[in-house]
């Protein structure tokens, strides 16, 4: 393995590390340090800066999509302030015309503690979205939570169209998860490539044969006429789906073209600029350690950026 690589896969280990995440969020000075190098990849701490950045996305013509932070609550009441706050910021969004979509973590809203809870405040969360016209899009998580995921999802979605749901195109499981959710859903799928470490033997390694399977499961959407966000920084594999764009004559609003805010942003603004459906992805809280450290292994050269980031 390369260093490159080692660095990647260190950095995906040390992004599920919830004791060095408490630490980070315990201590001020290395919080703010570190906060200089995740500044490139959040629109902001609170929900206010991520409501303004997403509006000067959108004057830009881009839709977005926001996501407040975090995972693994440990705590009903916890479980129920996450809730809240999302909650408030559906209500935020459509006060403001703000032209968004919310994601969330199942984890994030009490699935590590039960699944009925997390169940009950997605259905909370999907009803007010629904009647604002909104769009929620559950996030990928680690392996060990795909099945109560798949599960909740599948689940939830007879009743709510307007809620979604991310497939890891890395994963072995994928192509079972995929057909199951075709066959018992109704809402938008999200491909990514994945981006968590997982044990051996569970996920296919980056490379050519990864990225043919993510081009063949936005062509299954493509043939299956469902919704889409093809969520991916790799241009061959975006010039690939371009091509069965025009092959199947897919309409607009059934793709998009889904990339992360400070991440190849001018690759994002020409697929726009050439006529596709496209949108920014953007994140925000303080629980910011996962997302930077998954950020920078995806690009382990990304980790000289934060670096720079952290002593200018």
């Amino acid at each position: 393995m390369e260093l490159k690589e080692k660095a990647g896969a260190l950095l995906k280990i040390a992004a599920l590390n919830e004791g060095a995440k408490e630490y980070i969020l315990n201590n001020p000075e290395l919080f703010k340090l570190l906060l200089k190098a995740a500044k490139r990849y959040i629109g902001g701490e609170k929900m206010e800066e991520a409501l303004a950045t997403a509006k000067r996305i959108n004057d830009k013509g881009l839709p977005t999509s926001l996501e407040f932070m975090g995972e693994s609550t440990r705590s009903v009441e916890e479980s129920e302030l996450v809730t809240q706050h999302f909650l408030d910021l559906i209500n935020k969004v459509k006060e403001e015309k703000i032209n968004s979509i919310v994601s969330l973590d199942l984890s994030h809203i009490g699935l590590a503690i039960d699944k009925d809870l997390a169940y009950n405040n997605l259905v909370l969360l999907a009803e007010s979205a629904h009647k604002k016209d909104i769009e929620i899009v559950i996030s990928a998580e680690g392996v060990d939570r795909t099945d109560d995921i798949i599960n909740t999802y599948c689940k939830i979605s007879p009743d709510f169209s307007n809620v979604g749901i991310t497939l890891q195109a890395y994963l072995n499981r994928t192509p079972k998860d995929l057909e199951r959710v075709l066959n018992e859903t109704q809402g938008k799928i999200r491909i990514v490539k994945g981006a968590f470490a997982v044990p051996p033997g569970h996920a296919v390694e980056r490379g050519k044969h990864l990225d043919n399977l993510y081009i063949n499961y936005i062509e299954t959407l493509f043939l299956k006429n469902r919704r889409c966000s093809i969520a991916t920084h790799h241009n061959k594999i975006q010039n690939r789906v371009k091509e069965l764009i025009e092959q199947y004559d897919v309409p607009k609003s059934k793709y998009e073209f889904e990339m992360l805010l400070g991440i190849q942003e001018d690759l994002l603004n020409e697929t726009y600029k050439e006529g596709y459906s496209c949108r920014q992805y953007i994140v925000y809280g303080d629980e910011w350690y996962l997302y930077m450290c998954n950020r920078i292994a995806e690009n382990p050269d990304n980790l000289f950026q934060a670096m720079v980031d952290i002593m200018s």
